[in-house]
């Protein structure tokens, strides 16, 4: 089957790996990169740290309503987003599809989670935000969901930190106004899972706790080297 034939979701339908758009990222990031760089003014550090080539699990803190399509463009690849399933409906809908973005029922993610596996295993990005809905941002609790994909796809988790995209007092539908600074900071790849578990069930939680340690760290570290602290709440 062609990238052309991919075949159509319909809704209500859960969704499978033939349904991801593999050419998606390749127009979508362009957009993300005008966004980033010409609507906003975005500093990006530490993007020799994704690697070129090779699966990889990007997992980035969520503070605000344009971490999305801001990491798509800033990220030096193509990479399929897992996204809430609302994002997918309405006029937005198309978009996402056609993005090859991934969409999430909050309420199990199983589909998702498989989705976003196939793609792991050929080789591509997926980027999840594991607080799994807009916060603080500085990671006090992540999701199982990126855990059992680092450990079932064997992929290095690389951590992500996205600053400025809301500010102290600042809802968290704020959009950023014209050439705010922002900031994308990646940090380095690590292993999630243990060699040594004695089960898959170890293994997930112990990358659980890994991904939030890490992250949290790579945060904080962030905060330090831009000067952009997160929002309160």
């Amino acid at each position: 089957m062609s990238q052309k034939d991919t075949p159509r979701r319909t809704p209500g339908q859960e969704i499978k790996p033939e349904h991801i758009k593999r050419w998606g990222p390749t127009w979508s990031r362009r957009v993300g990169q005008l966004l980033a760089h010409g609507v906003w003014n975005t500093r990006v550090l530490g993007a020799e740290n994704v690697p070129r080539t090779g699966r990889v699990l990007l997992a980035a803190n969520h503070t605000g309503i344009i971490d999305g399509p801001l990491l798509h463009g800033a990220i030096p690849r193509g990479s399929h987003f897992i996204i809430k399933e609302e994002a997918f409906q309405g006029w937005t809908g198309p978009l996402m599809r056609n993005a090859g973005q991934i969409p999430v029922d909050r309420g199990t993610g199983r589909a998702a989670l498989q989705t976003a596996l196939a793609l792991l295993n050929e080789d591509r990005v997926v980027a999840v935000f594991p607080e799994g809905t807009r916060g603080r941002g500085d990671v006090s609790s992540a999701k199982a969901g990126i855990a059992w994909l680092a450990v079932r796809a064997n992929a290095p988790v690389l951590p992500v930190a996205i600053l400025g995209t809301r500010m102290q007092g600042q809802k968290r539908g704020h959009i950023p106004g014209f050439r705010a600074k922002l900031y994308v900071v990646f940090g380095e790849p690590f292993e999630a899972a243990p060699q040594d578990a004695v089960s898959g069930r170890a293994a997930v939680q112990a990358a659980a706790e890994r991904v939030q340690a890490e992250m949290s760290r790579h945060v904080e570290a962030a905060i330090a080297r831009t000067g952009v602290d997160l929002p309160a709440e």
